[in-house]
């Protein structure tokens, strides 16, 4: 095997200055014009001023239902003394858009004038162009429209038409040649149950990277999928080369044996940066073959978002000549601590909401290949490249990737973890589209805690007293005494060990957790799960040293589930909601009472009343639970406990 060779990595800061320096010292910028139907241009780039070439309207135009009359002939009306025009002489009827009659110069109102017989009669005195939108009351021939490198918009495409214009210059889209790298790459359209095996994997980057390219204002061109050969990647760098204003290779930008890509922009062009000390997207690679850039770009599908975000787009920006909108920006809490490596600038998934006045905000995964964590993400946060991490209750600034609007509509739920939550999202939007609902899963005492702070405004809990055998209750007294909180049940569900299919270690209970042949998966400390385990641990008198594997934690049951699945884990303790849906065998131990506590202060919520109006009256919700398997819905909705 060849030795892997590692280079030097610059900032992300040095990054984008080395690149932009390049393009502008070597690309001309911004792409000429072409001449477009104004009514095909949504979201083009205008190449030139646009100027009106009439007015708008272009004729004195009635405002209203009524008559058309000389407004001098209205001047000595008075309620006492009406003034009495003959209609169709000196009061014409005319309607809303209309063009004035010649010499005429006000509209009265139908509701303001009294008819009699052929006869009008005023009663005010009326000045000229009352209720009459004179020649370029919108649009003045001549002037500005939209200035040059202007994004356009669907209303700025109507106020172009109005003004007489039908084509007008506009930016050429920059062609972004997108080939993606690697032998084990197959195409979504030709996957099959014969082909998807070890090691082939969908290529479904090119995709993704296509519609960011669209709703920047570019056009995509995917060449066909290219595999690790260094003359197949020049032969296809070359073509590409000819057809687009920038090429992106996805995949072949990492330092093993068959990462070419270094190798072959070496020989074709000039690589002027190999490496960026960012995480996720370390790998980038950057070139330049003449006068146009060549970005290598990692094939993990976080990886090559964050590279898009960070050097992608800055160069369309040139390209098109325009700045492109940038996230906002607000700060918020952080709901749970997280380390991070010294040495890197790392950008972490993160979800928000807001509870009374604060943001919280909850990490998701971190994985470069946990593409879910793009899909379900509100933002991200930036943990910078001296720092070692952010403590719990830290305030930290997010870059969102939606809306405020959407982040204020959002139910924070930290807690406990369960499969329910997610159905239970699912029919919140459902019937209240404009509620979202943001989990963060730090386990009970988390959730509970997080509810004491004024953190959330549910908490998914399971806590188990061993003293008194009590779910929840024991513990929110202690936790919180002067907390006003309302306790309302959701489930009851069955919690056990999950094994493989057919159980081939046959593990039978607790007891068989400290042979030599098993491995073991944990729930986070802190977790319902965990406090079950301790206890059975407890009471069989085992101790955990002796369990391999104790120490590996996930934070939810389907992290369990698919750790046993994929054979990490010989054994995981879960629901069996979780182990029916990855197809594992279940040994049931307990049926447990799993509930959601409410702050008070946030129950008249709009968003926390569609919560419960879900929880308490809609039978597709409930049958949708029931259908999950292992869950018991006697009591859903019922208050439990209340102070």
């Amino acid at each position: 095997m060849a030795k892997k060779v590692f280079h030097e990595l610059i900032s992300l800061e040095s990054a984008i200055e080395i690149l932009i320096k390049n393009f502008k010292e070597r690309v001309s910028y911004p792409l000429s014009s072409e001449v477009v139907f104004v009514k095909d241009t949504l979201n083009r780039v205008t190449a030139e001023p646009i100027f009106a070439k009439i007015s708008s309207p272009y004729f004195h135009s009635s405002a209203m239902d009524g008559y058309a009359v000389r407004s001098r002939d209205t001047f000595n009306a008075t309620e006492r003394d009406p003034v009495r025009l003959k209609v169709g002489e000196s009061a014409i009827w005319i309607e809303t858009g209309d063009p004035l009659p010649e010499n005429f110069d006000a509209v009265i109102p139908v509701e303001e004038v009294n008819v009699k017989d052929e006869y009008i009669e005023v009663y005010k005195a009326y000045p000229p162009y009352h209720d009459v939108r004179p020649v370029g009351e919108d649009i003045v021939a001549t002037e500005l429209i939209l200035p040059e490198n202007h994004f356009i918009r669907a209303e700025e495409i109507g106020a172009i038409l109005a003004s007489g214009i039908l084509e007008i210059k506009v930016r050429k889209k920059p062609i972004i040649g997108i080939i993606p790298i690697g032998s084990e790459l197959i195409e979504p359209e030709k996957i099959n149950d014969n082909i998807l095996k070890p090691p082939y994997l969908i290529e479904y980057n090119s995709t993704v990277l296509s519609n960011l390219i669209r709703e920047d204002g570019g056009e995509p061109k995917v060449y066909p999928i290219v595999k690790d050969e260094e003359k197949d990647i020049e032969n296809a760098i070359l073509k590409a080369y000819e057809e687009c204003d920038l090429i992106l290779l996805n995949a072949g930008s990492g330092y093993g044996k068959e990462d070419f890509t270094y190798k072959v922009l070496n020989n074709l062009g000039k690589v002027i940066i190999n490496g960026v000390s960012i995480r996720p997207g370390k790998p980038f690679i950057a070139s330049f073959i003449k006068d146009k850039p060549v970005l290598g770009i990692p094939g993990y599908p976080v990886s090559a978002y964050f590279c898009y975000l960070f050097f992608v787009r800055p160069l369309l920006e040139l390209y098109l000549g325009v700045k492109l909108i940038k996230e906002e920006k607000i700060k918020a809490i952080l709901s749970r601590q997280i380390s991070s490596p010294m040495g890197l600038d790392e950008f972490v998934r993160v979800k928000v909401g807001k509870v009374g006045e604060k943001y919280i905000v909850s990490p998701l995964g971190r994985g470069a290949g946990l593409f879910m964590s793009v899909v379900r993400a509100d933002g991200y946060i930036k943990i910078p490249i001296g720092s070692e991490g952010y403590s719990q209750g830290q305030i930290v600034e997010v870059f969102l990737w939606k809306k405020k609007e959407e982040i204020d509509n959002t139910i924070v739920c930290i807690g406990s973890h369960d499969n329910t939550l997610d159905v239970l999202y699912n029919y919140l939007r459902k019937k209240y589209p404009h509620i979202n609902l943001s989990s963060a899963h730090v386990g009970s005492m988390g959730g509970l805690i997080a509810i004491k702070k004024g953190e959330a405004h549910i908490g998914g809990t399971h806590l188990l007293d061993m003293e008194t055998g009590e779910y929840n209750v024991p513990f929110i007294k202690r936790l919180l005494p002067e907390k006003k909180v309302i306790l309302i049940n959701l489930v009851y569900r069955i919690q056990g060990l999950m094994v493989k299919k057919g159980n081939p270690k046959n593990i039978k209970g607790f007891e068989d957790l400290i042979r030599e042949d098993v491995i073991f998966i944990n729930r986070q400390a802190g977790s319902g799960t965990r406090l079950l385990l301790e206890k059975n641990l407890k009471e069989l008198r085992i101790n955990s040293s002796e369990i391999k594997g104790y120490e590996n934690e996930e934070y939810t049951h389907m992290g369990i589930a698919q750790a046993v699945a994929s054979g990490r884990a010989d054994v995981g303790l879960g629901i069996l909601a979780a182990a029916k849906a990855l197809n594992l065998d279940f040994i049931p131990v307990t049926e447990e009472r799993y509930d959601i506590l409410i702050a008070k202060e946030f129950i008249d919520l709009e968003m926390i009343q569609a919560l419960l109006d879900i929880i308490k009256n809609d039978e597709e919700f409930k049958k949708a639970v029931l259908d999950l398997g292992g869950y018991e819905i006697r009591d859903m909705g019922k208050v439990i406990y209340e102070n």
